[in-house]
């Protein structure tokens, strides 16, 4: 089993998806700097100054603090305010995977074109049909008895 293992560790498609996994988690970080330090307040300036992730609705009827932190030690909270800074950061995520895979099937459409254009010299036959196909041509510039 530890063998098998080994094996399957050893693939080159499980040390792709770990990669990818490992960038996927950084440009996620990435991607929350992005809306809450420079999308949300700019939607904030333009909508009155106002901050999403302070925007819930208690629960109970002991939830009265003015900030979610707050509210959520004192009780259940409908947090919607956070749910939308985590949509907008969703909807950004995938409009940069959307562009990235755009530029990818461009780029291959471009190389798929190119090989359509100049295609490849066939390579030298091997020597011995390159030697037949001599003697081929010398037997036929030969005058028929």
């Amino acid at each position: 089993m530890l063998n098998e293992f080994k094996a399957f560790i050893a693939r080159g498609n499980v040390m792709d998806l770990a990669v990818g996994v490992i960038i996927g988690g950084a440009f996620g970080g990435i991607v929350k700097s992005l809306v809450d330090d420079v999308i949300m307040p700019i939607v904030g300036a333009i909508f009155g100054g106002f901050d999403f992730s302070n925007y819930f609705i208690g629960l109970s009827s002991n939830v009265n603090a003015p900030t979610l932190a707050a509210a959520r030690a004192q009780g259940a909270v409908l947090a919607y305010g956070s749910f939308i800074t985590v949509l907008i950061n969703f909807l950004i995520l995938a409009w940069i995977i959307f562009l990235m895979v755009k530029g990818v099937n461009t780029l291959q459409k471009q190389v798929e074109r190119q090989k359509k254009v100049a295609p490849e010299e066939a390579p030298p036959p091997p020597a011995d049909v390159a030697l037949l196909t001599e003697i081929r041509d010398l037997l036929a510039q030969r005058p028929a008895v």
